[in-house]
């Protein structure tokens, strides 16, 4: 049950990111590259004050370079592809890609989930391919697509190389750190993104940086050691659960009926998947 609750935080601090990101960006008080690189400076900064305050110094570890290049990808296509995309449908195709890459990753590195955990993921992913059909508004440019799938394999890399994580706090505070310089390269990059920077946009991007990102991604690594990558790949799919629902409460994005159908869906699709596997008996 423990686990259960610490996954749900873990969950809710993910969908927070959508939201941040995208109330920073729709209100036109940041631009999408100074997001980036202040989320991750933000959160690099205070992980590694923990990690010192731990341990009473740094000591830098060698790069693990599949998780950096994984978290840099995941945070500059994320940030850039909610220019133009609702908060919950970028939930929605981000952790549609996660649960491909990580299944994927699983069965590469030769797990067998169990049939109930198929069965799981086919309606969850059911419920996700209705919220695409064109009753459910979901019309967005192609470029932010691209952009939100090219970070959903960031992040199943990223999340793939947790499970490995014997210190999670030191591990992703880390890899904040050394991906920040590859994030930063996106400031001097012409991207034609003249947004001014405010004072709320600063914020917002502090918030996500230092709280729901660094905080709920220390406590994912935590946890992906105790899921199998099948499994980890299945729970992420209440974030978008979670998104759509935030989105439209803080932000006034639309929830029409088939959408609430297909979350319906994913949210039976988890239940199912994390059902204990039990062997038949013979009555």
């Amino acid at each position: 049950m423990r686990l259960f609750w610490l996954s749900a935080l873990t969950m809710t601090a993910f969908a927070a990111n959508s939201i941040l990101n995208r109330l920073a960006l729709a209100e036109g008080a940041i631009g999408a590259a100074e997001f980036a690189v202040i989320r991750i400076a933000a959160g690099a900064l205070t992980l590694s004050a923990l990690v010192a305050w731990r341990a009473g110094a740094l000591h830098p570890p060698r790069p693990d370079g599949a998780a950096v290049a994984g978290l840099a990808l995941y945070m500059i296509c994320f940030s850039f592809a909610y220019v133009a995309m609702d908060a919950g449908l970028g939930a929605l195709i981000l952790f549609a890609g996660v649960q491909v890459t990580m299944f994927t990753g699983a069965l590469i590195e030769g797990e067998r989930p169990p049939l109930l955990r198929w069965l799981g993921m086919g309606l969850a992913l059911t419920g996700l391919a209705a919220l695409t059909l064109p009753g459910a508004e979901t019309r967005t440019p192609a470029l932010s697509v691209a952009l939100m799938s090219a970070a959903a394999l960031g992040w199943g890399i990223y999340s793939l190389q947790g499970r490995r994580a014997t210190d999670p706090l030191a591990s992703t505070g880390w890899n904040f750190v050394y991906a920040l310089p590859v994030v930063a390269m996106v400031l001097v990059v012409p991207v034609g993104d003249d947004v001014p920077v405010s004072a709320t946009g600063v914020l917002l991007a502090i918030a996500s940086g230092a709280v729901t990102s660094a905080l709920g991604y220390s406590l994912w690594y935590a946890l992906l050691p105790r899921l199998a990558a099948s499994m980890g790949a299945l729970a992420q799919l209440s974030v978008p659960v979670i998104a759509v629902a935030l989105g439209a409460l803080l932000l006034e994005e639309t929830v029409t009926p088939l959408m609430l159908a297909a979350m319906a869906l994913i949210l039976g699709g988890i239940a199912l998947g994390l059902l204990p596997a039990r062997p038949w008996r013979k009555t």
